[in-house]
């Protein structure tokens, strides 16, 4: 039986997971040349001009997988949080600015992973504080995801509708979920609390409130400094301080609409048909719209907290079900994320099988 053990640890290493290891192998014998060269050189034309080369290495990357989740998280961390903080680094901006203070692990961990070291230090007798409601609050949501997966082998029951109002939740649990595991990796390896990122945004009362204080942090304040505050100082000087913030806005969110058409094609190898784009384009106009009308009425008059949730949520998700949701779909990649997690749960348990029956006298 131990070879059996060998077989299926074989044909674990073999393929796809061989190719991950071999991207995230040159990912970070990237960052470290970053690293290095973020010591040596200090003008910002030299640190551009040295870290292009991989940044459009981390670009390519991501096409020599195949998986829907490997791919997808490989192109996030990659071609966008990795290219983003090196362009920040490059210009002495952003969480990897303090590289003369970093040392070599803790940049490579901040570099790639959706995380932000916190700036204050984290007392010891504070350590932990507050880890058992987090376990409980994942251990919930993991235990969701599972039912989730569950429902879906009864989806020839359910209304297609109701079945992409479920992949939302999918998706958001999914992403959380790996969100949370790179973020436990980095705080193993770096020793560091880190800044959560998301906070809850099922609670979100207004799409201000959405994109800016609850979904996907770090992909908000890398956003910040690189697209909305160049554009916002920009356009200050041809409409005016009081309405910059509108077009700053709506750059933010077109980049993050070319961002997601870039992962989305990762998952599918699909041509992009601007659905995604379209997505946040409209998001952005009318989170435009929404700090406009907060600008006129000035205070004077607001939504009520219960409607304002029920409102956002609503849209989000209608919002996403008619243009965020097809081209997943149309690339398949629903069925092959699926498949891909029974198989991982096949390994698991075939592993199980043989460790048991080697263990057994």
């Amino acid at each position: 039986m131990e070879g059996e053990l060998k077989k299926v640890l074989k044909y674990w290493m073999e393929g796809e997971i061989t190719s991950f290891i071999r991207v995230w192998l040159s990912a970070y014998l990237s960052l470290t040349y970053c690293y290095i060269a973020a010591k040596m050189l200090r003008s910002p034309g030299a640190r551009l001009a040295a870290f292009l080369p991989v940044v459009c290495l981390f670009i390519f990357l991501p096409l020599e997988l195949h998986s829907v989740h490997f791919a997808g998280t490989t192109g996030f961390f990659l071609a966008w949080l990795a290219t983003f903080k090196l362009l920040m680094l490059a210009f002495h901006q952003g969480p990897l600015s303090t590289t003369p203070s970093l040392s070599l692990p803790r940049f490579l961990v901040v570099a790639c992973l959706p995380i932000k070291l916190r700036q204050d230090d984290v007392k010891k007798n504070d350590t932990g504080k507050g880890s058992k409601p987090m376990l409980i609050n994942y251990g919930v949501k993991g235990a969701l995801f599972v039912l989730l997966l569950k429902v879906y082998e009864f989806d020839d029951r359910i209304h297609p509708k109701l079945i992409k109002a479920i992949y939302s939740f999918h998706v958001y649990l999914c992403l959380e979920l790996i969100l949370a595991m790179a973020a436990a990796m980095a705080r193993g390896l770096v020793g560091a609390e880190l800044e959560p990122q998301f906070n809850e945004p099922y609670l979100s009362t207004s799409l201000q409130d959405f994109w800016g204080r609850r979904w996907n942090l770090m992909v908000t304040r890398i956003l910040r400094p690189t697209v909305y505050l160049p554009v916002l100082g920009w356009s200050a000087g041809v409409v005016g301080r009081k309405w910059a913030p509108l077009p700053a806005v709506m750059s933010v969110f077109a980049v993050s609409g070319f961002m997601h058409e870039l992962i989305f094609y990762y998952l599918g190898r699909v041509k992009p048909t601007w659905e995604i784009t379209l997505f946040f384009l409209l998001h952005g106009s009318c989170l435009a719209t929404e700090i406009g009308v907060k600008k006129a009425v000035n205070g004077r008059w607001r939504l009520p907290t219960p409607v304002g949730k029920m409102l956002t949520v609503a849209f989000v998700l209608v919002t996403a079900l008619w243009l965020f949701f097809p081209p997943l779909l149309r690339c398949k990649g629903d069925e092959r994320g699926l498949a891909e997690v029974a198989a991982v749960a096949d390994f698991l348990k075939d592993v199980v099988r043989a460790l048991t029956f080697t263990a057994s006298p």
